[in-house]
């Protein structure tokens, strides 16, 4: 079928309340020519036809509080579209109260590691539907903590503990190739999704829209959606200039 999409997820990385690029999991400077203003970026992205948001906060995944809470409550009322959160939820009470800021699903790591049982909790109580796992992979081995500490564990094996759980949807990320720019690893997402026999969000490593091409062709094999950044905010798709150009007025 080739009216068959993935859907394109814009990452809006949020540290010491504003917008940076993030490169193999360490978030750094802004992106020039953008504004540093993450509500300002979502309404960017949604102007661009932007179909889902996935932000994640990075103050609050290396435990330094939640800080950018009303930043996120902003961007879900001005928004009409789904926003997914990621960052320092180590809790039930932390989940609700992300959820309480109006955003739809929810991206666990460091937790699921962490505290498994508090994991199965938030996925009994708000559904399995509205949690998200990351698997966050270096070296095919899982990292936690902001991606930075490595657990020791295979992706295979970590997977074999969340899979009884019910989780429908797995993020994966190759933190290697995270804001590099160098390809996706394709080969990655299809193992977790092919193990896991759920939907996988690949993230990271795409540069243009040929790979995003290349993506689409595993559709049917359970990789149904991208996360993109760094190529977004680097104009790397042909019809992103398109679009400035309708949506500046005529002087």
């Amino acid at each position: 079928d080739v009216y068959k999409r993935q859907l394109v997820i814009p990452s809006i990385d949020i540290h010491h309340g504003q917008t940076v690029r993030v490169v193999q999991g360490i978030p750094e400077l802004a992106f020039p020519g953008y504004s540093n203003d993450p509500l300002e970026m979502a309404l960017l992205w949604r102007t661009e036809n932007a179909k889902f948001l996935h932000i994640v906060d990075f103050d609050a995944a290396f435990s330094t509080g939640f800080s950018n809470l009303h930043i996120i409550e902003e961007i879900c009322s001005n928004l009409i579209i789904p926003v997914e959160y990621s960052g320092g939820i180590r809790t039930l009470e932390d989940a609700e109260n992300i959820f309480s800021l109006g955003v739809s699903r929810i991206a666990l790591a460091t937790l699921v590691y962490d505290n498994f049982d508090e994991f199965v909790k938030i996925i009994d109580k708000l559904t399995p539907s509205k949690v998200v796992v990351c698997i966050d992979s270096v070296d095919g081995e899982v990292v936690v903590r902001g991606r930075k500490e490595r657990t020791g564990l295979s992706v295979e094996k970590y997977l074999d503990k969340i899979i009884p759980t019910g989780v429908q949807r797995y993020i994966v990320t190759d933190v290697q190739r995270n804001g590099l720019m160098t390809g996706p690893n394709i080969e990655l997402c299809l193992a977790v999704a092919k193990q896991t026999g759920k939907k996988v969000t690949l993230s990271g490593g795409i540069a243009n829209k040929d790979e995003l091409l290349e993506v689409q062709k595993y559709l049917d094999q359970g990789i149904d959606s991208v996360i993109i950044g760094r190529a977004l905010y680097e104009n790397r798709f042909p019809c992103q200039k398109l679009w400035r150009i309708s949506e500046t007025p005529w002087s």
